[in-house]
């Protein structure tokens, strides 16, 4: 179980792809602990959830993010940014996940200080054993701060 601050193990997917944001929650509640899976759609709605704002006043801080690069409004980049510059947030784990093979996204991702970044895979089983791997490191053997 995580230590310290972010003790909830709270999970916020930012996933704008309808069928992978259910192939995620899926796993993620099947994996091996009880998780609360939280679903924003864009990069927006992901700071306003981080910073409790707007509907997210009473959100709780994620142990977890899980956040794909290609969103609306504001881009998985731009998101990641804003974490790792706001003091309150800059410590949660972010995993990058991404369906695209682009270098350079996955470079600029690791210059913006994420965690680990994954290529989504394209089979649906394949898909689901990874986003439960994911959990079990980030949430179960990963010392957190």
């Amino acid at each position: 179980m995580p230590q310290g601050r972010y003790r909830t193990l709270e999970v916020l997917l930012v996933e704008d792809d309808a069928a992978d944001a259910d192939l995620m929650v899926e796993a993620l509640q099947e994996g091996e602990l009880a998780l609360h899976a939280v679903l924003v759609e864009d990069g927006e709605q992901a700071l306003d959830y981080l910073r409790r704002q707007g509907p997210y006043v009473g959100a709780s801080m994620p142990g977890l993010i899980l956040l794909d690069l290609h969103l609306p409004r504001v881009n998985g980049h731009e998101v990641l940014a804003a974490i790792r510059r706001d003091d309150d947030l800059r410590r949660i784990p972010v995993v990058v996940l991404t369906a695209s093979g682009n270098e350079k996204a996955i470079l600029d991702a690791y210059d913006l200080h994420a965690n680990c970044c994954v290529r989504k895979p394209m089979d649906q089983a394949q898909f689901a054993h990874v986003v439960q791997k994911i959990e079990r490191f980030w949430l179960r053997f990963n010392q957190g701060p």
